[in-house]
């Protein structure tokens, strides 16, 4: 698959990008998608929730009624579950939600991600750039160029740019990645990709390593 490649003014360069059709071009596999972003998911979780059980509750541990014969349920101390202020029944306990992922199975959740927007014409492809200085405003001009204004966008750079990270730190919708960091979750969370043209290459042999 070609794409033209764009300089930041959003002008045809008359340059074009062959995306390997490996990485850009093979059939999705919905079912890696669902693993890997199932994966990333359950790594941003904290599982340091926590609520205190019977056992666990201050209060007086006398017998507040007789077992039997009151017509209702047995609760015994005032730390029952069936009083309210009493301790919560299997309430839950600090866990690690993270599970193991085969690398294989990552590798074609990605490729799937990269084949879906390729696939619905989501990538735009633009000159390697930089700024003096950080200036949000010449990042938004870009993206005015470029007519991916006001979408949620992913940008994948070759490697560390500080100056254009800070530019477009601030934008809600703008989110700056290296491509070696890229990730199912956040290709398919944005609806525009675009990539630099080094990054392309990168990616590449991100996927060949």
């Amino acid at each position: 698959m070609e794409l033209n490649v764009f300089n930041i003014k959003g002008e045809d360069t008359g340059k074009k990008v062959t995306l390997n059709d490996a990485i850009f071009g093979i059939e999705p596999n919905d079912h890696a998608i669902y693993l890997d972003v199932k994966q990333y998911l359950a790594n941003q979780r904290q599982g340091t929730h926590k609520s205190k059980e019977r056992s666990e509750v201050s209060g007086s541990t006398r017998k507040l009624i007789r077992q039997k014969g009151g017509g209702g349920a047995r609760r015994g101390d005032i730390n029952s579950p069936l009083l309210v202020g009493g301790g919560r029944v299997f309430g839950p306990k600090p866990r690690n939600y993270s599970f193991k992922l085969n690398k294989k199975v990552k590798s074609l959740a990605r490729k799937s991600a990269l084949s879906y927007k390729a696939k619905n014409n989501e990538i735009v492809v633009v000159e390697d750039f930089t700024f003096e200085a950080p200036k949000t405003k010449e990042f938004i001009a870009i993206t005015k160029n470029l007519k991916v204004a006001g979408k949620k966008l992913l940008m994948i750079l070759p490697e560390r740019n500080k100056i254009v990270y800070l530019s477009a730190r601030n934008l809600e919708k703008t989110k700056i990645m290296l491509a070696s960091d890229i990730n199912t979750y956040s290709i398919l969370d944005s609806a525009s990709l675009v990539l630099t043209e080094s990054s392309v290459a990168e990616i590449e042999k991100l996927f060949k390593a």
